[in-house]
Formats: C-alpha cells, sequence, structure tokens
C-alpha cells in the first residue's frame, strides 16, 4: 500500500533554494527572486512603520528606481519625500497646485531633483529640487481633473497625462513642452450623450514603451502606439491599435474602469468601478475596430504591433484571469503587481482592506486590514517585499514581512458581488464640477465637434452628468443608509 506523500511546504522549498544556491545550483539573482516572491514571505507582511505629516487624504504613493525614497502627494496639495526606513520625512514642499494632489512621481536618472505632479485642478508641473529649496512650474493643462501620469520606462524627460477631459498628452521636459496628442471618444454612436471619455488611468509597457494604455468611463481599456502618432499633426492620431475588455462587460454602460497596470510581461491588470480585477495577455485584444455588440471583431488586416487576432473566431473563448473579493465602488483605486516578476496582484478597498492574489490562477491568498476607511493607493517596492498603502486616512502605512504568524483569510470574503449601478462622477469640491462642465463646452465649441449634433450631444451629457448623481444620492450603502448630496463631493 502506498503512502501518500506531504505536500512540500514553503518552508521546505526554501531549505531546498538555500542547499541549491550553497553547491551552485541556483545563482544568487535567482535565488533573491524566489525569496523575493515567496508566498511564506507575503503571508507575514505587517505593519512596519506609519508616516504622519500629511493634513489630509493621501492621494499617491510612489517609490524613487533605488526604493530608498517614497514620495507622497495629499489633498493638503503638499508633497513629501521620505525616508521610509527611518520613518521620518526628508522634504516637505508646496505642490504649486490649487487642488489635491492626484500623483506625483520622481524622474528616472534626475538624481532624486525632478518631479511631476498631476492634481484636481487639471494642472500638470515640474518641481525642480535645487540646493536653495523647491522650484515649481506649470507644464501643462488639462479641462478637468488630472488623475494619474506615466513616465517613459528609463526616460529622465518623457511622461504622459490623462485627464477627465478626455485629453492625453505628451510631455518633453527638455524643451517644457506639452503635446494634445488626441481627445478620447467613444467607440460608437450608441453613446451620444458621452461627448469623450473621461480619463482616470494611463499605464506604459515597460518591455515596449512605445505602446501605452488609457481608460476611464466606459468599459474598453484603448492601447496606443506613439510610433503613429506624426509629430507634424498631420495625421489622426485618435485610432487605438487594440482594445480590451472582458466579453461579458462589452455593450455595458453601467461599468468603468479606474485602474491600469502593465507587469514585466507586458499582461495588462484592469480594475474596474462595481465590478472586478481582470488580466488580459496580447491575444485576448479585441482589434482596432471591435464590434461593440460583439467579444470578437472581424480583423481585416494584420496588425503592425505583431498582434495575431486572426486566429480568433466565435468559437474561442477570450477570457482573462478575474481577481475577485475587493470592493470597487465609491473612489478611483489604483490597480498593481506585486513580486520580482509580477508574481502577484495587489488592490485596495473601500472596506479598508488590501488584498493580495496569486496572479497566475486568481487565488486570493491574503486580506490585510490597513484603514478604517477606504484604501486607495498600493505601491510595491522596485527590489524587496515591501508595500506603501495610503487613502481616505492621512497617513501612509508602510508593509514588510515581520509576521509571527500567518494570518487566515475572512470567511467568504470573495462571495462579494457587485451591484450594478451607474457609472459615478465624483468631485472633490463644487469647484471641480465647474470644471467639468466648462470641459464640456471647450469640447462642444471645438473644431473636432462640428455639425447638427454637437450641442445636443453636449446637453445630453450634462443630463446624463445629472442622473449620476441622483444615482449616487439614492444609492444605498450595505447597511442600508442612503447617501446624501454631501457624498457627492468627496
Amino acid at each position: 500500500m502506498m503512502k501518500n506523500k506531504r505536500a512540500r511546504t514553503s518552508v521546505d522549498k526554501a531549505v531546498v533554494d538555500v542547499w541549491q544556491r550553497e553547491v551552485g545550483a541556483l545563482s544568487t539573482r535567482n535565488f533573491a527572486h524566489r525569496l523575493a516572491a515567496s508566498e511564506d514571505l507575503v503571508l507575514r507582511l505587517e505593519i512596519y512603520k506609519k508616516l504622519e505629516k500629511h493634513r489630509g487624504c493621501v492621494n499617491t504613493v510612489s517609490f524613487n528606481a533605488d526604493g530608498n525614497i517614497l514620495v507622497t502627494g495629499s489633498d493638503d496639495r503638499r508633497v513629501i519625500l521620505w525616508d521610509w526606513e527611518r520613518g521620518h520625512a526628508k522634504l516637505t514642499f508646496q505642490s504649486g497646485h490649487v487642488n489635491n494632489v492626484f500623483q506625483a512621481k520622481i524622474m528616472p536618472y534626475s538624481d532624486d531633483r525632478t518631479l511631476v505632479t498631476c492634481a484636481a485642478d487639471g494642472q500638470v508641473r515640474q518641481a525642480q529640487i535645487l540646493e536653495r529649496g523647491v522650484e515649481t512650474k506649470l507644464l501643462a493643462k488639462h479641462q478637468g481633473r488630472a488623475h494619474k501620469l506615466a513616465i517613459e520606462p528609463g526616460s529622465p524627460h518623457i511622461f504622459y497625462t490623462c485627464g477627465e477631459d478626455g485629453l492625453v498628452q505628451h510631455i518633453d521636459l527638455r524643451t517644457a513642452a506639452s503635446t494634445e496628442l488626441f481627445t478620447c471618444r467613444p467607440i460608437d454612436d450608441s453613446r451620444a450623450s458621452m461627448a469623450f471619455i473621461h480619463l482616470n488611468a494611463i499605464a506604459i509597457d515597460p518591455r515596449n514603451p512605445n505602446l501605452f494604455a488609457v481608460a476611464g468611463s466606459d468599459e474598453y481599456t484603448r492601447l496606443y502606439d506613439i510610433r503613429k502618432y506624426k509629430w507634424d499633426g498631420s495625421t489622426d492620431f485618435g485610432q487605438p491599435a487594440d482594445y480590451f475588455c472582458p466579453p461579458h462587460l462589452i455593450g455595458d454602460d453601467q461599468v468603468g474602469i479606474t485602474g491600469l497596470a502593465f507587469s514585466d510581461q507586458s499582461e495588462l491588470l484592469v480594475s474596474y468601478n462595481d465590478e472586478f480585477i481582470y488580466l488580459f495577455t496580447w491575444d485576448m485584444g479585441l482589434g482596432p475596430n471591435p464590434v461593440p455588440s460583439s467579444p470578437l471583431s472581424a480583423i481585416n488586416e494584420a496588425s503592425e504591433l505583431g498582434f495575431d487576432h486572426s486566429a480568433m473566431d466565435s468559437n474561442d473563448k477570450v477570457v482573462p484571469q478575474v481577481y475577485k473579493g475587493h470592493r470597487n465602488c465609491d473612489t478611483v483605486k489604483g490597480v498593481s503587481f506585486f513580486g520580482p516578476k509580477s508574481d502577484y496582484v495587489v488592490s485596495g478597498s473601500d472596506c479598508g482592506r488590501i488584498f493580495i492574489w496569486k496572479k497566475k490562477v486568481g487565488e486570493l491568498i491574503r486580506v490585510m486590514e490597513a484603514d478604517k476607511d477606504v484604501v486607495n493607493c498600493i505601491e510595491s517596492h522596485p527590489h524587496t517585499t515591501v508595500l506603501a498603502s495610503s487613502g481616505i486616512e492621512s497617513d501612509i502605512k508602510i508593509w514588510t514581512p515581520k509576521g509571527i504568524d500567518k494570518p487566515t483569510l475572512p470567511i467568504n470574503v470573495e462571495q462579494f458581488k457587485p451591484k450594478p449601478r451607474a457609472w459615478m462622477h465624483r468631485f472633490a469640491s463644487p469647484q471641480d464640477l465647474m470644471l467639468h462642465l466648462f470641459s464640456m463646452r471647450r469640447w462642444d465649441s471645438s473644431p473636432e465637434r462640428n455639425g447638427e449634433n454637437s450641442s445636443s450631444a453636449a446637453s445630453q451629457e450634462l443630463l446624463q452628468l445629472i442622473w449620476t448623481f441622483n444615482a449616487n444620492s439614492d444609492a444605498s450603502d450595505d447597511g442600508g443608509n442612503a447617501s446624501g448630496p454631501e457624498d457627492l463631493f468627496c
């Protein structure tokens, strides 16, 4: 009678890895990668330090390339550079923004002295750290909130921004010039009330920096190739090279996208509001001209990027990996990869927890109590098993694998099913609402909008905005408490 073999534990595997390293069967580099990706370490993550100096919600956390500095920005309009290991602020300065700072990043190869920021005031700014202090200047402007920026990998000069005005801009710090690439538009005329897509997220493929993705107030993530842009303005660059969307969400006007991330393997991670998180590979793209009513489209010509869509037919199942359990209903949340080879997927949640899944199989392995309120931002350290998180609270939490006991998952945590409701337009202040209305007016009067239906479309979008406000006022949380007018501004 054969005995059942005992399953190998992570401790057993660690012992084998150490032995292989000692005898030369495992390189130091691979040993370090295996250690950093160890599930045992992920299960032992605990709060190492709380960084406290901001006086408002912390909307952005970002490590520099070396990982020894953490940059944060807040509703207090300040930017802080932290020595996160020691837990103290190295530098604090006023960003120059007049509203909530949404993102702040250090430009690579700048000796950690050049930062770029974007904010709820629509401004995109540069901060230069000098011996005599910090100088900031305006680089570009969006007509509405600018949620995210994306730095070209390895470039100390170039980055992109996107805003709720649907505009994507390319900025080169060498000339301090911004180029308006395109305004993101709905895929067809079925959404006549939406003049443009309100963009929440932008990300650049680290393996091919010519490719970048944007997403916002509809169900599609759009992929663009900057090589198709003619810098003399002689071509219309608004046509994506590819689209991505889970098949069951195509045509669903109740969802939008709040977060994007590329893995080191060029996989695309997409976080939906009132829905789940999905992982796409290149063969899951719908092509440059998808049929809105169908998850698959007929591709008549080979993609210049080398994506092969011709092998797909109506019998193929194009199903991305899904990650469930968290709640993403109330705020614009990011999503991230974690681990030296993007081994895990990490997201915050409306419940104040951090969720960690195995990337390959979608298994939820860790739920960490982080805040009393919403967790919006999670940033992975570039070299080691460390996380930084922030949200509605005014502090930043640093997580390291120092726990002794391995916690268990909450019961039924993956059974959360989002409530269907319309995409929410949420505003930090009444001034943001006015900016949004001005951006609608700007679009209505722009050369891109002509014909008899332009003013009608703008009017319909304004009506849609009012409807979503009413839906937000009428919505109830799990406890049955109706949200009042004050909840429209968060």
